[in-house]
């Protein structure tokens, strides 16, 4: 069992692509993703399929980041959900979670992406933090699918769903 430590969201900008995201304190999720949410990459290469509708990232593995040198922040990868308590290789693709009456089912590892450039501390070394992002393993993050609508807050108890 885990909580949310934060709820990242950006609104559509133009000539932005949804990064970084900005924190929230409660945000609807629904069967699209995070109501009021944007990002590029998956509406343009994902096809906004249910599949990538959000994306996860532990709060620990920020801070295995920030602890290589890279000053990575909740939300600054994409994440509409940074969570904390659940080690990042405990998510794995059909594992469903429960956040108050939301339900989400893990359904593929992110990979990294150069839209990271637009990150301040990024730029011309984007191909490096894609690098560190995706060894020794993946660690970009996980998209779920949304199985079941709902309010969630920061705070909220994110626990494992057993039907």
């Amino acid at each position: 069992m885990g909580i949310i430590y934060q709820l990242n969201l950006k609104p559509a900008t133009s000539g932005e692509r949804g990064l970084p995201k900005y924190p929230v304190a409660e945000a609807r999720i629904t069967l699209r993703g995070v109501e009021g949410d944007y990002n590029q990459y998956r509406a343009e290469k994902k096809h906004n399929r249910p599949e990538a509708a959000i994306m996860i990232m532990p709060l620990e593995m920020i801070h295995l980041l920030n602890a290589e040198g890279w000053p990575i922040e909740p939300g600054h990868l994409g994440e509409n959900i940074t969570t904390q308590g659940i080690p990042y290789d405990s998510f794995a693709p059909g594992k469903q979670y429960r956040v108050r009456e939301a339900i989400i089912e893990i359904s593929e590892a992110c990979t990294p992406c150069q839209n990271l450039k637009v990150l301040p501390y990024v730029g011309e070394r984007v191909r490096e933090l894609m690098r560190t992002l995706a060894k020794p393993i993946n660690r970009r993050g996980w998209y779920a699918k949304v199985l079941q609508e709902g309010m969630v807050q920061k705070g909220d108890t994110i626990e494992k769903f057993l039907r």
